[in-house]
This record gives C-alpha cells, sequence and structure tokens, in this order.
C-alpha cells in the first residue's frame, strides 16, 4: 500500500466517543425497488468509513496475516434514498489478543438523522494456518494513541 495524503474520511468531535467519520453518497444503484438503500448497501459504506480510519491512523504492515470479519451486526433506524448525503463515523471500541471490533453509525446529511448503527468485529488471522493470531503492537498502540480512554482492551 502507498501512502496517500488525500483521505476520504476526516477527523470529528461532533459525536463522541467517534473520532472519525467518512462521507458517501447513495448512488442509484444502492437502491432498491422501493426506493431506498437496499439494507445490504450499508456494508461497504461502513467497510469505507473502516478503510479511510485505518489510513488516517497510518498503515501498518502484517506479513503473512489478514483480518476476517467474524461478527457483524446492524440496525436499520431510517430510509436513506437515491443522492442523499451519508456521514459513516467509526471507531475501534475493544481491541483483543486476536481481535477488533468497531462501532459504525451512519447520519443522513445535513439534516443528521441516524439511519443505521452496527457493531463489527474482525478477527487477525494467519494465512498460511487460518488460525487467529496476535494483533501486532504497533498496531495496538497506534489505535491505543488515537482511540484513547474510549478504548476498552
Amino acid at each position: 500500500m502507498t501512502a496517500d495524503p488525500l483521505e476520504l474520511g476526516r477527523v470529528t468531535h461532533r459525536r463522541p466517543p467517534f473520532k472519525y467519520s467518512a462521507l458517501t453518497r447513495v448512488w442509484f444503484s444502492d437502491t432498491d425497488a422501493q426506493g431506498v438503500v437496499y439494507y445490504g448497501r450499508y456494508l461497504p459504506y461502513f467497510d469505507h468509513a473502516r478503510t479511510e480510519y485505518h489510513r488516517h491512523l497510518g498503515h501498518v504492515e502484517i506479513p503473512d496475516a489478514e483480518f476476517v470479519m467474524r461478527a457483524s451486526s446492524v440496525e436499520y433506524h431510517a430510509p436513506a434514498r437515491f443522492d442523499e448525503l451519508i456521514e459513516v463515523f467509526v471507531r475501534l471500541a475493544r481491541i483483543g489478543r486476536t481481535s477488533m471490533t468497531y462501532e459504525c453509525a451512519a447520519y443522513r446529511l445535513p439534516d443528521e438523522v441516524l439511519m443505521v448503527t452496527a457493531t463489527q468485529t474482525v478477527v487477525l488471522v494467519d494465512r498460511a494456518q487460518r488460525r487467529p493470531t496476535a494483533i501486532p503492537a504497533e498496531l495496538r498502540e497506534h489505535v491505543r494513541a488515537y482511540e484513547g480512554a474510549d478504548l476498552a482492551e
């Protein structure tokens, strides 16, 4: 991964304990026959926000391992429609020995209506063995430095 100074997210203090958010637009292809965002399309919105969050923290090389989704719990509060602007807040709420749990909240702009909330847990897995492996100290330190007292361990 190359260093990219252009982030598609931003640091924010508007919705504590969230400290980071990413913007996304509802495209026509995101909507269903009723004209609202298809419920499954929020997962890529969350993925986008998590990616930009980690880009902001700084890339940590983890050779021979990858994060895989272990669990995802999503609650839908209000419908979003074509061309609306969505701000997705993301934070690392918990970091364990081999897993990390994120919290996400998507709000429609400019009226700040809560659309969706989610909790997602990823596990670091050794590529060869396909078994959980310890999260590197360097990544843990990046997260601690950014999330501070809001991070559970």
